[in-house]
């Protein structure tokens, strides 16, 4: 670069604020986050939520009518509408808290990453000013390492910029100053044009000033965050499935309300002597025993309904949200999750995610073919040679920090070479500069002439640029020797491109550098450099699981194709002949259809653009496959809030992070493999509620629809209801929710998008369990031999017995089978956690489990003893709580002997 102190930059105090009041700052618009109430309001959207609305409204509707006297004899509860409304609340107070929290904390690890500082020129001294604080005009010192602020133009000196995160191209591009006849009528954005650059773009080498010429909003980058703040309307795999089932429910619900409302009016009129005497009764007594058929059939759609189910989605998310936070996986949007349990597709980065993300050197082959993986294991004077040439031929240096050596400068090829040998340090030797020649992609080398303890050139680069030149190489103790081996370290350097390992070649020249041109004469050869992004271990592991769960995985990278394929290989994407791997140029040549009919073969995307992410996550979707997607870069945004669930890395930009549902703060896909689980961890433990929340409700509806038909009026009284519908769902959502990540999870093959959440298997059990509790609670309700054990009735009491709660003799009887009707729901649900034999299957990874269910047997005996009139209940003596209890465990072997037939089926 030029000589910057005999030039003028920058603007001064007043000129800086008459720009900021012409084109404004720097600072990007933030995507407006949602308040807690907003987000609170967008929760009661959930469908089983609604339900609960309506369900509340209609008894809210019922209550007040009686209350006003408007509905004449009545009996109006204020108990049942309280309760549907604590549910509600409860459970979207739950949800939105726990995304509220995540969310706050991304927010400020945003902010953390916002916080960069840029050395400005302003009243002729260089500044240090905070990047909200650019305004255009401002000029502004550019060196390695540096991310560009805002758009603009190089004035002096020239550097090389890694604009990958805006356009996904790898290679570095070139930016020289502008020359004083440009005139700029050309794209904005256009990132090969060698004047400009972009916000986000980071300085790989060099020393330049740019000046800015757009800011804020404006630029590259912060147009693209702009499009990204749209909302994407498609609902999430588990929203799908349980509006399936609410409408399901709902039309259970309102079918069985209307059947056992007509059923009730048709026993009335029966036992009312026919339908002439009934309609001689009189409009009073038909309206009343309307009026009692339809706040029966309430009755039955609000228990038709699981008020938990909201609740312990929002519980099981929350506490699975912070169990994720440990294993470095930010959740953002706490559908999130879930999603990523039903994922049938995953396209991921390489770099950084299946590899490591950083450049190392992991071989050195001398002259002799004597290879060793560590510069410590080179010997002799070649040593010192070797380290000469490294250190004294780079742009990167060594330096330390804290008492550790760290290498700083340079692009990523420079700073592993350099690292490879940063403690070879030439102790003893003094060698000066001369000349160099720095490396660029056309020449493919690099050069620089030395003085002093070795008079030579020091090269560095590809192969083909050295190995042809070479006569002679050192051997260990530095000597020249005739070089005879060159085939064979050609068919090295042959063998490690197919692992995916890129070689440079490093020799000295006897001879001094030409004007911009390698020495002349014979070189002799020091060895080769085999580099390469090693694949992470833990990410081979990681991507084996993710197939077990039936996960396709696609690596989308920049890299040539051959270089991809090594790496796929190497971390287990391409295992058959029927994989397919296909680069960008051959994707953009097939239509939609042609990509579809391959997508499920395909593993590998090579030289791959930005666009090509957004195309194969929409054609993924209109196969109605749930799709997730990895990236860090701001071209990497349109396609990551594409997908279904956008996993972005923690190192990324702030604009990829916004677009996601999920952050992975240490840009692993072990985390990733995590986040799956953790997702099916989640979707289980719902299945498991619901099987245990339909059985209950399904025994309900059944015997509140056959009872009264009998004239049995209030098996369960509204209070007793109360206590079903809403501290057992609630207690119950907290033993449900608590329930390990369990490997096996991941050998379960995914759920897709339009399947039903309740399977084949699940629907077995609800029906059979609530079938059981219903016969059982119905033979307690009418069957002599069996009341006799809890009433007195007398030796001439028929058989088949119709319970009257009227009758105080029947009062024990109640709150046996209130008693009977609970512990048979709490030991259904061992039932409901496994769907293994072992009901004991993993329970110490849910302890609180055991405990909720044992608090809710200590409320529901302490109930029948201290409920009174209240609850209807009354104590029971020693031998009726073992009847009880029999009947009530005998849900056990049932079930064990369903799902002994189910797994022979």
């Amino acid at each position: 670069m030029s000589n910057q102190k005999e030039k003028k930059f920058g603007l001064t105090s007043e000129q800086v604020q008459k720009s900021l009041n012409e084109h404004g700052s720097n600072r990007l618009t933030q995507v407006e986050g949602e308040t807690f109430l907003s987000k609170l309001l967008g929760n009661f959207g959930d469908p089983m939520i609604k339900i609960l609305c309506v369900a509340l409204a209609v008894n809210v509707l019922i209550f007040i009518l009686g209350a006003t006297g408007v509905l004449k004899g009545v009996d109006v509860e204020w108990y049942e509408p309280v309760g549907i409304a604590v549910a509600i609340v409860l459970a979207t107070f739950v949800s939105t808290f726990s995304e509220y929290r995540n969310e706050n904390a991304f927010q400020k690890l945003q902010e953390e990453a916002s916080k960069i500082v840029c050395k400005i020129y302003r009243d002729d001294e260089i500044k240090e000013i905070p990047i909200d604080d650019i305004v255009v005009g401002d000029c502004i010192l550019l060196q390695s390492g540096d991310k560009i602020p805002a758009d603009g133009q190089i004035i002096d000196g020239d550097i090389k910029v890694d604009q990958s995160v805006l356009n996904g191209e790898s290679k570095e591009a070139s930016k020289v100053p502008v020359p004083d006849d440009y005139s700029d009528e050309g794209e904005p954005m256009d990132f090969l044009n060698p004047y400009k650059v972009f916000r986000g773009s980071v300085v790989c080498s060099g020393n330049a000033v740019m000046e800015v010429t757009v800011v804020g909003d404006k630029s590259v980058y912060g147009q693209i965050a702009k499009e990204l703040q749209q909302d994407d309307d498609r609902e999430s795999p588990l929203k799908v499935k349980l509006s399936n089932l609410a409408d399901g429910i709902s039309k259970f619900g309102y079918i069985g309300g209307i059947a056992i409302a007509v059923a009730l009016m048709f026993q009335r009129m029966i036992t009312g002597g026919g339908f002439s005497a009934y309609i001689n009764s009189g409009i009073f007594n038909i309206l009343a025993d309307f009026l009692d058929a339809v706040i029966l059939a309430v009755i039955i759609i609000v228990m038709a309904v699981p008020e938990g189910l909201p609740l312990m989605i929002a519980l099981v998310s929350a506490m699975n949200m912070g169990k994720m936070l440990k294993d470095n996986v930010l959740v953002r949007k706490i559908n999130g999750i879930e999603t990523a349990g039903s994922l049938n597709i995953l396209f991921s980065d390489k770099t950084g995610t299946i590899t490591k993300g950083k450049l190392e050197v992991v071989t050195f082959v001398d002259g002799d073919m004597t290879e060793v993986s560590q510069a410590s294991d080179v010997k002799g004077k070649l040593s010192e040679i070797l380290a000469v040439n490294i250190h004294h031929n780079t742009t990167s240096i060594v330096a330390k920090e804290n008492g550790e050596t760290k290498v700083v400068g340079g692009n990523a090829t420079e700073k592993a070479v350099l690292g490879f040998a940063a403690d070879l340090t030439p102790d003893g030797v003094n060698v000066e500069k001369v000349a160099s020649i720095p490396f660029n992609s056309t020449n493919k080398y690099s050069a620089t002439q030395v003085k002093g303890d070795y008079n030579c050139t020091l090269v560095k680069g590809a192969p083909e640029k050295i190995i042809s030149r070479c006569k002679y190489y050192f051997d260990e103790d530095g000597n020249k020797k005739e070089f005879t081996k060159g085939q064979q370290i050609e068919d090295k350097i042959n063998e490690l491109a197919g692992r995916a390992i890129r070689v440079l070649g490093l020799a000295i020249a006897d001879e001094a550098l030409g004007e911009n041109s390698l020495p002349e004469g014979d070189w002799t050869l020091i060895g080769i450099l085999g580099i390469r992004d090693e694949v992470r271990p833990e990410s081979v592991t990681a991507i084996s699981e993710v197939h077990q769960a039936g996960v396709q995985v696609v690596m989308i990278t920049g890299d040539r194709k051959d270089t991809a394929v090594a790496i796929a290989k190497e971390a287990g994407l391409l295992t058959a002949e029927t994989d397919v791997v296909l680069t960008s140029d051959e994707l953009q040549q097939m239509s939609d259809d042609e990509i579809k009919n391959v997508l499920k073969d395909i593993r590998v995307i090579a030289r791959a653009l930005p666009t090509d992410k957004s195309r194969l996550v929409r054609c993924a979707q209109e196969l109605e496959l749930v799709v997730g997607m990895t990236g860090d870069g701001v071209n990497d945004s349109p396609a990551l809030k594409k997908a279904d669930v956008g996993f972005a890395m923690g190192g990324g930009t702030e604009v990829a992070k916004e677009a996601s549902d999920i952050v992975i703060l240490d840009d692993n896909f072990n985390s990733i493999d995590k986040a799956i689980l953790y997702g099916r961890t989640i979707f289980n433990s719902i299945r498991k509620f619901i099987i245990f929340q339909l059985t209950i409700n399904v025994a309900a509806v059944l015997i509140s629809f056959v009872c009264p038909l009998l004239g049995i009026n209030e098996p369960l009284t509204v209070i007793q209801i109360l206590w079903v519908n809403l501290v057992m769902d609630t207690l119950a959502a907290l033993a449900f929710g608590g329930e390990p990540a369990l490997h096996r999870f991941m050998k379960e093959k995914p759920k897709k998008r339009s399947e039903s959440i309740v399977s084949k298997n699940m629907w077995s059990s609800i029906i059979m369990n609530s079938l059981w509790m219903f016969i059982l609670g119905f033979l307690m309700l009418t069957f002599s031999p069996l009341q006799k054990v809890f009433a007195d009735l007398g030796a001439d009491v028929k058989t088949f017995n119709p319970a009257d709660f009227s009758d105080p003799a029947y009062l024990k009887l109640g709150t046996a089978y209130f008693a009977y009707f609970i512990f048979s729901a709490v030991f259904n649900a061992f039932n409901a956690r496994t769907d293994k034999m072992d009901l004991f299957e993993n329970i110490s990874g849910n302890k609180g489990f055991l405990k909720v269910l044992g608090l809710i047997a200590v409320v529901q005996i302490a109930m029948t003893y201290l409920g009174g009139s209240v609850l209807r209940c009354h104590g029971l003596g020693v031998t009726e709580w073992i009847v009880v209890l029999v009947m009530a465990v005998s849900i056990i072997p049932v079930d064990l002997i369903r799902k002994a037939v189910m797994k022979n089926k």
